[in-house]
């Protein structure tokens, strides 16, 4: 194995391709660490909606060494906790414990990861448990009406799918399909084992390599490339005292070099209370309660978007004005709103740094997207390098998309006749 001297944090490549990398926290007593594969609900094949999450359920109901309750009993009898997490392009095993008792945690996310037992009975439970959670969603407005976003920018993609699945695609995997799809995306060239706080990077190492040396080397297939194509989505059959709407446009891929501009101007437009959107859409016009703007990036593309909620009898005024603010955004923002916005992302990247878990995360999808963890310097340096113009001209190119042949995005759940009216309305961002 090959160890690259990178003071903090350090990272070493195992014999099979895994990379272990940790940042040692001299001030904590605990240690957040976990495994992160580059693969996610967008490595789905046809057929296999929703067996990602499903995945990662399962990895708590048993191994041939330990059953569901024995991992949950050993973390827990040292006091830590253990997780999971499944996103459109990462999922993650992370656990929190003593600095003494890593060794405890890195053997049980191994064990789940290597030697997965997918148990029938447990598999027909887990069933269950993802069919209510999916419930659970349905009954969410503003959560369901996100899932409806990305799947009409997407549609008939794997990466506009819901994380989730439905209950009939859920329901369909047996034993052999986890294991397939477990063999094929979990693959040590896109293997992560990150750890934080009270680490002992040359120990980690150590049970890294004897507990992962059984993955499958090499690389997980590439996914499918993402193509935008917008649309207009509304929810019927809802009685809703509010309808929830987004409407948004192609965004960035993390690896764009004009990413740092468009997340400065997303901020300035909708990121906080001190954003535009909040002052002119809440402040001073009443119109919703909850309005912002965001911006998801993936390996090959991105989503923005504007979220609100509000009266129906609001919206069509609501949609106006927010395509209106992004326009007048893009042409009349200022430097005190540009240094706002840079003070927001250097708070945030600093935040990142003051706990274990979410320093761990940060190392490991940092590897996982550019092959190297990112010094808080070189971050920090590429937001204050954005200038008034570089803010303006990520605004233009991102309205610029819409006008290229690319329709806006616009997602709805409530009263049909308003949604309707406003989709219209909305649809000025591709043509303005």
């Amino acid at each position: 194995m090959s160890d690259i001297d990178m003071n903090e944090p350090r990272i070493t490549t195992l014999e099979n391709g895994v990379t272990v990398i940790s940042d040692a926290m001299g001030h904590l007593a605990t240690a957040s660490l976990g495994i992160w594969t580059g693969a996610g609900s967008r490595d789905e094949a046809s057929g296999e909606h929703g067996i990602s999450h499903l995945l990662e359920h399962m990895a708590f109901k048993g191994t041939r060494r330990r059953s569901a309750r024995a991992i949950a009993e050993e973390i827990e009898a040292v006091g830590g906790d253990i997780n999971a997490a499944t996103s459109v392009e990462h999922t993650s095993y992370n656990a929190r414990v003593l600095g003494e008792d890593m060794p405890l945690a890195i053997d049980v996310l191994s064990d789940i990861l290597t030697e997965p037992a997918f148990d029938p009975e447990e598999l027909v439970r887990e069933h269950n448990v993802i069919i209510q959670e999916i419930g659970a969603a349905l009954d969410t407005p503003d959560d369901l009406v996100f899932d409806l976003f990305q799947e009409r920018a997407f549609p008939g993609q794997p990466v506009g799918r819901s994380i989730l699945g439905t209950p009939a695609s859920v329901k369909s995997f047996g034993p052999d399909a986890l294991r397939t799809y477990l063999d094929r995306n979990y693959r040590t060239g896109r293997m992560i084992v990150a750890g934080a706080g009270a680490i002992d990077h040359d120990r980690l190492v150590e049970e890294a390599a004897r507990r992962l040396a059984g993955l499958p080397v090499g690389d997980k297939p590439t996914p499918v490339a993402a193509v935008y194509q917008g649309g207009v989505e509304i929810g019927g059959g809802r009685d809703l005292e509010q309808a929830h709407v987004l409407v948004g446009l192609e965004g960035l891929s993390y690896r764009d070099p004009g990413i740092h501009a468009l997340q400065v101007f997303t901020n300035i437009l909708g990121g906080g209370m001190s954003s535009r959107l909040f002052q002119e859409v809440r402040e001073k016009r009443g119109l919703c309660y909850a309005v912002y703007a965001f911006h998801w990036s993936y390996g090959d593309t991105g989503l923005f978007g504007v979220y609100a909620g509000t009266d129906a009898g609001d919206l069509g005024e609501l949609v106006n004005v927010v395509v209106d603010e992004i326009g007048e955004t893009v042409e009349t923002l200022t430097e005190a709103e540009l240094n706002r916005s840079k003070a927001q992302a250097k708070v945030g990247l600093l935040a990142a740094l003051e706990s274990s878990g979410a320093r761990a995360d940060q190392l490991a999808r940092q590897m996982l997207a550019f092959g190297r963890p990112i010094p808080l310097e070189e971050i920090v340096a590429k937001v204050e390098a954005v200038t008034l113009e570089d803010a303006r001209a990520a605004g233009r190119r991102l309205l610029a998309g819409g006008k290229a042949g690319t329709r806006p995005t616009f997602a709805a759940l409530g009263p049909q006749k308003p949604l309707e009216t406003a989709a219209r309305f909305a649809e000025r961002l591709g043509s303005a």
